[in-house]
């Protein structure tokens, strides 16, 4: 029994550099994109070689073993879709791209059907239709996740980096750190503050913070209440907290707030505070 099926993917894989020719030479002028007929010299490579894998995994989705597609879709999408997240490509770019390669295929399918001639049944051609179209659907489905996925790990990673910068907890010794303030604190950033510092106490494995106000240009009743609230949280989780380079004017907006800073440890200036904890030998 004749596989026309097979014969069509032997035929897709001898013509793979054909296809991907002929894919690059049908784009467009988008500019600053990957996908721009006059991207440049490495970008054609790129796609060149990235396009004969996407042509490789779409004709495996002909085999009887659907697992050669299944293996071959995972390892394009882990390929193709960091190279895009790297390249900063926005996805409907790759989406508009896999979806002008539809067309592409079809033209080498057709090149195939009239070599054939009679020996193609017209359910045969129904069949890669359905067939090819799915997979690219495939691919378009696990880029995308893929894609999503990528990104917001990214996301992640730079949310992180930015709570490091807005709190910065300076470890001194194995027990003793150091939390910076410098600029304007305002609600929104010290909403951050107080997130994101009992986290990163606890994972530095901190006893004692030392939260340096010397540096803070405006401190309002509100920002006020949350530092407040901040060593509060850092106490029932165990660590002790030393408030230091307050000035006057903050004492006195903390006063006015009725803010009861008696139990917690407070000095002038950082410098001071860490003379006391670090006792200096006498000469």
């Amino acid at each position: 029994m004749i596989d026309m099926n097979r014969e069509l993917y032997n035929f897709l894989c001898e013509n793979t550099n054909s296809i991907t020719e002929k894919w690059l030479l049908d784009r467009e002028e988008l500019k600053g994109s990957i996908y721009s007929k006059n991207a440049g010299e490495w970008a054609d490579k790129l796609l060149s070689e990235q396009n004969t894998l996407t042509n490789l995994t779409v004709a495996s989705s002909l085999l009887n073993d659907c697992s050669v597609f299944q293996e071959n879709k995972r390892n394009w999408a882990i390929v193709v879709t960091e190279s895009r997240v790297n390249s900063n490509t926005p996805i409907f770019e790759v989406l508009d791209a896999l979806s002008k390669l539809r067309s592409t295929y079809w033209f080498f399918i057709e090149q195939f059907v009239e070599r054939e001639g009679e020996r193609v049944l017209r359910s045969d051609i129904m069949g890669w239709g359905i067939t090819i179209h799915r997979a690219l659907d495939e691919l378009m489905v696990d880029f995308s996740k893929r894609y999503d996925d990528l990104m917001n790990n990214r996301l992640d990673a730079q949310q992180t980096l930015i709570e490091e910068l807005n709190a910065p907890i300076i470890k001194l010794n194995s027990s003793i750190g150091v939390l910076p303030l410098i600029g304007d604190v305002d609600t929104a950033r010290v909403q951050s503050i107080s997130d994101y510092v009992p986290h990163k106490c606890t994972k530095l494995d901190l006893s004692h913070l030392f939260i340096d106000l010397s540096g803070v240009s405006i401190l309002d009743t509100m920002v006020a209440n949350h530092i407040y609230q901040l060593t509060q949280v850092l106490g029932l989780l165990g660590i002790e907290s030393t408030i230091t380079g307050i000035r006057p004017e903050i004492a006195q907006t903390s006063v006015q707030l009725g803010l009861d800073f008696s139990k917690i440890h407070t000095t002038s200036s950082l410098q001071l505070a860490l003379k006391t904890i670090f006792r200096e030998p006498a000469i």
